[in-house]
């Protein structure tokens, strides 16, 4: 059953829903609006890079549909734009409230302030941020995830990968999100080698407006850095810009460790799949259908919801059968998930 609280919009209001986000994002799709009863559901708003991006922003995309499917109602998922503020972003929120999406998702920490806004203005509309957790309100859920879990595992993959004993960490911008990142990956290199492995870390911006995680000519420069520096594994964090530092390991014949989703089987990174290793993965995917889904059962989740390893929210993709028929390295990666699921291996997040 849909919740009562949800607004019910008519076709004009439908109709008006491009011109109210034309100025604050454009929508990148919408549902036909043959959904049961003009009933509307889950709306995301994406993070820096947008819809393409074949990591981040996909992954969020991908439990839009999930959603969208099973519960046949229409979904709308917006675009950023350059150079935009807090309250933009906040607009782009309330616009979506105001038709009736529920619950309506911003995609990445940016939209710490203008989740917290729109909340209050929308008291019974259920609100998610993707990776942040400072936001505390009645109706909205921080969906969370120990990144660094994975990361200790991609450390553990590449320091057994590894021939030249030098590896590379690409940040896209330098911010406490991607720290979970790097000293994740470091930790679990440093465990598994005693120390052996030299680890190159390097990040593109300071801020996500200069470019960090959109920029794969930047990832791809940094990358190239690293392996003249005989980096023969290198794991980004970088958003888009992982593509370029994908890129980069595949012109030279190098390892690269993707990240947030499966980017072995992305289809834009289809001719360089042989470089990828693994890919440190956050079921983004899940978390947003999750939310969805508990909006549809009328018990909307809120409050920090933590995807980890325990529940099957971060993990290595096993797509690359070099990755995944390796028996020695397999050992290794179950025997390090089991400690660090027990508290035998606890991972820095900074």
């Amino acid at each position: 059953m849909r919740r009562i609280s949800r607004i019910t919009v008519a076709g004009a209001a439908t109709a008006s829903l491009a011109l109210a986000l034309s100025a604050c994002g454009g929508t990148s799709t919408q549902a036909s609006s043959g959904s049961k009863g003009g009933d509307k559901g889950l709306a995301i708003a994406y993070d820096v890079g947008g819809k393409g991006d074949q990591s981040f922003n996909d992954a969020a995309y991908a439990g839009l549909e999930q959603a969208k499917k099973e519960f046949q109602y229409d979904t709308a998922d917006v675009e950023p734009t350059e150079g935009e503020t807090d309250a933009d972003k906040e607009q782009r929120l309330v616009s979506l409230a105001k038709q009736g999406y529920n619950p309506v998702i911003g995609v990445g920490y940016a939209y710490a302030a203008a989740v917290k806004g729109a909340a209050e203005k929308f008291p019974d509309t259920t609100f998610g941020i993707v990776d942040d957790s400072t936001v505390e309100a009645k109706n909205v859920a921080d969906l969370v995830f120990s990144e660094e879990q994975a990361s200790y595992l991609a450390g553990v993959a590449a320091a057994k990968s590894t021939k030249s004993n030098v590896v590379g960490f690409v940040g896209g911008v330098d911010i406490p999100l991607i720290h979970k990142f790097q000293a994740g990956f470091e930790q679990g290199v440093k465990d598994t080698s005693g120390g052996k492995v030299k680890v190159l870390s390097q990040y593109l911006t300071q801020t996500a407006e200069e470019g960090g995680f959109s920029s794969p000519d930047k990832g791809k420069s940094a990358a190239e850095g690293q392996i003249e520096k005989k980096a023969d594994v290198v794991y980004a964090a970088a958003g888009l810009s992982g593509q370029g530092v994908i890129e980069a390991a595949a012109a030279n014949k190098v390892w690269a460790i993707g990240v947030d989703s499966d980017q072995y089987k992305q289809e834009a990174l289809a001719k360089y799949k042989d470089s990828i290793l693994t890919s440190a993965m956050k079921d983004v995917a899940k978390a947003v259908y999750n939310l969805a889904k508990s909006v549809e059962d009328g018990k909307p989740e809120t409050g920090i919801v933590r995807g980890d390893l325990k529940t099957g929210e971060v993990s290595l993709s096993n797509s690359n059968p070099k990755f995944a028929d390796n028996t020695e390295l397999q050992d290794a990666l179950k025997t390090a998930k089991e400690k660090i699921i027990s508290g035998e291996i606890k991972v820095k997040s900074s």
